[in-house]
Protein backbone atom coordinates (compact mmCIF):
# COMPACT_ATOMS: atom_id res chain seq x y z
CA UNK A 1 0.00 0.00 0.00
CA UNK A 2 2.86 2.08 0.98
CA UNK A 3 4.22 1.70 -2.19
CA UNK A 4 1.46 2.59 -4.38
CA UNK A 5 1.17 5.89 -2.63
CA UNK A 6 5.09 6.40 -3.41
CA UNK A 7 4.40 5.86 -6.69
CA UNK A 8 1.33 7.53 -7.26
CA UNK A 9 2.13 10.45 -5.97
CA UNK A 10 5.59 10.59 -7.77
CA UNK A 11 3.63 10.11 -11.14
CA UNK A 12 1.79 12.75 -10.27
CA UNK A 13 3.96 15.35 -9.15
CA UNK A 14 6.20 14.58 -12.55
CA UNK A 15 3.05 14.75 -15.14
CA UNK A 16 1.93 18.26 -13.13
CA UNK A 17 5.64 19.13 -13.58
CA UNK A 18 5.65 18.24 -17.27
CA UNK A 19 2.44 20.05 -18.10
CA UNK A 20 3.51 22.87 -16.25
CA UNK A 21 6.46 23.82 -18.86
CA UNK A 22 5.75 25.99 -21.05
CA UNK A 23 5.80 24.89 -24.68
CA UNK A 24 8.80 26.23 -27.37
CA UNK A 25 7.46 29.39 -29.13
CA UNK A 26 8.18 29.71 -32.13
CA UNK A 27 8.22 33.08 -33.94
CA UNK A 28 5.98 33.89 -36.94
CA UNK A 29 7.90 34.73 -40.45
CA UNK A 30 5.92 37.71 -40.06
CA UNK A 31 8.42 39.29 -37.37
CA UNK A 32 10.80 41.89 -39.09
CA UNK A 33 14.21 40.74 -40.02
CA UNK A 34 16.76 41.98 -37.64
CA UNK A 35 18.47 45.12 -38.06
CA UNK A 36 21.46 44.77 -40.67
CA UNK A 37 25.08 44.17 -38.83
CA UNK A 38 28.59 44.18 -40.58
CA UNK A 39 28.67 43.26 -44.16
CA UNK A 40 30.72 39.92 -44.57
CA UNK A 41 33.94 39.70 -46.58
CA UNK A 42 33.11 37.80 -49.76
CA UNK A 43 30.04 39.38 -50.91
CA UNK A 44 28.89 41.04 -54.18
CA UNK A 45 27.56 44.71 -54.53
CA UNK A 46 24.03 45.59 -53.87
CA UNK A 47 22.30 46.74 -56.74
CA UNK A 48 19.24 49.21 -56.11
CA UNK A 49 16.19 50.15 -57.41
CA UNK A 50 16.16 53.49 -56.19
CA UNK A 51 15.05 54.57 -52.50
CA UNK A 52 10.91 53.94 -52.09
CA UNK A 53 8.68 56.73 -51.99
CA UNK A 54 7.93 56.31 -48.16
CA UNK A 55 11.44 56.99 -47.26
CA UNK A 56 12.61 53.53 -46.61
CA UNK A 57 15.61 51.90 -47.89
CA UNK A 58 16.27 51.15 -51.40
CA UNK A 59 14.58 47.27 -52.16
CA UNK A 60 18.08 45.21 -53.18
CA UNK A 61 18.98 42.88 -56.65
CA UNK A 62 21.23 40.87 -56.86
CA UNK A 63 23.26 37.83 -55.71
CA UNK A 64 24.97 38.06 -52.35
CA UNK A 65 27.69 35.24 -51.06
CA UNK A 66 26.80 34.38 -46.99
CA UNK A 67 30.07 34.11 -45.00
CA UNK A 68 31.77 30.33 -45.12
CA UNK A 69 30.40 28.98 -41.41
CA UNK A 70 32.74 25.88 -40.19
CA UNK A 71 30.85 23.45 -38.52
CA UNK A 72 31.84 20.40 -36.85
CA UNK A 73 31.57 18.47 -40.14
CA UNK A 74 33.17 20.80 -42.79
CA UNK A 75 31.96 24.58 -43.68
CA UNK A 76 28.66 25.76 -45.15
CA UNK A 77 28.23 28.76 -47.44
CA UNK A 78 25.01 29.46 -49.17
CA UNK A 79 24.48 32.55 -51.97
CA UNK A 80 21.10 34.18 -52.39
CA UNK A 81 19.57 35.95 -55.21
CA UNK A 82 17.70 38.85 -53.88
CA UNK A 83 15.10 40.67 -56.49
CA UNK A 84 12.80 43.73 -55.65
CA UNK A 85 14.25 43.03 -51.98
CA UNK A 86 12.59 39.65 -51.72
CA UNK A 87 14.77 36.57 -51.19
CA UNK A 88 14.30 34.36 -54.72
CA UNK A 89 16.95 31.68 -54.72
CA UNK A 90 19.73 30.28 -52.75
CA UNK A 91 22.18 28.43 -54.09
CA UNK A 92 24.61 26.16 -51.81
CA UNK A 93 27.83 27.17 -52.39
CA UNK A 94 29.72 24.74 -49.58
CA UNK A 95 28.47 22.22 -47.44
CA UNK A 96 30.02 18.81 -45.70
CA UNK A 97 30.83 16.04 -47.88
CA UNK A 98 33.73 14.53 -46.47
CA UNK A 99 32.26 10.99 -46.52
CA UNK A 100 29.42 9.03 -47.43
CA UNK A 101 27.48 9.99 -44.57
CA UNK A 102 27.88 13.70 -44.69
CA UNK A 103 26.84 13.63 -48.00
CA UNK A 104 23.81 11.59 -47.12
CA UNK A 105 22.74 14.36 -44.64
CA UNK A 106 23.26 17.18 -46.98
CA UNK A 107 21.37 15.51 -49.26
CA UNK A 108 18.52 15.55 -47.49
CA UNK A 109 18.57 18.74 -45.41
CA UNK A 110 19.67 21.47 -47.74
CA UNK A 111 16.50 21.01 -49.83
CA UNK A 112 14.71 21.34 -46.79
CA UNK A 113 16.54 24.40 -45.74
CA UNK A 114 15.91 26.11 -48.79
CA UNK A 115 12.65 25.28 -49.53
CA UNK A 116 11.72 27.23 -46.03
CA UNK A 117 14.17 30.05 -46.19
CA UNK A 118 12.27 30.98 -49.69
CA UNK A 119 8.91 30.51 -48.14
CA UNK A 120 10.06 32.34 -45.03
CA UNK A 121 12.25 35.06 -46.88
CA UNK A 122 14.66 35.14 -44.03
CA UNK A 123 16.66 32.89 -42.14
CA UNK A 124 14.21 32.43 -39.22
CA UNK A 125 13.28 28.51 -40.08
CA UNK A 126 13.44 25.52 -38.30
CA UNK A 127 16.42 23.07 -38.43
CA UNK A 128 16.54 19.97 -39.83
CA UNK A 129 16.67 16.98 -37.10
CA UNK A 130 19.17 14.81 -38.11
CA UNK A 131 21.27 17.28 -39.67
CA UNK A 132 21.27 19.82 -36.29
CA UNK A 133 25.51 21.18 -37.52
CA UNK A 134 24.51 21.64 -41.16
CA UNK A 135 21.40 23.31 -40.62
CA UNK A 136 22.90 25.88 -38.09
CA UNK A 137 25.69 26.57 -40.23
CA UNK A 138 23.34 27.27 -43.34
CA UNK A 139 21.39 29.48 -41.01
CA UNK A 140 24.25 31.40 -40.48
CA UNK A 141 25.46 31.45 -43.83
CA UNK A 142 22.39 32.52 -44.74
CA UNK A 143 21.37 35.48 -42.24
CA UNK A 144 24.73 36.95 -43.20
CA UNK A 145 24.09 37.08 -46.72
CA UNK A 146 21.04 38.40 -46.06
CA UNK A 147 22.20 41.11 -43.82
CA UNK A 148 24.56 42.03 -46.71
CA UNK A 149 21.79 42.32 -49.36
CA UNK A 150 20.02 44.88 -46.66
CA UNK A 151 22.96 46.68 -45.82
Amino acid sequence: MRRTLITTGTTVAGVVLLLSMKPHHQASSATPPPAPGPSASGTSGPETSGQGGDGTAPAANGTFKGQSVDTEYGPVQVEITMSNGRLTAVRVLSAPSEDGRDREISAFSLPKLTKQAIAAGSANIDTVSGATYTSEGYITSLQSALDSARA
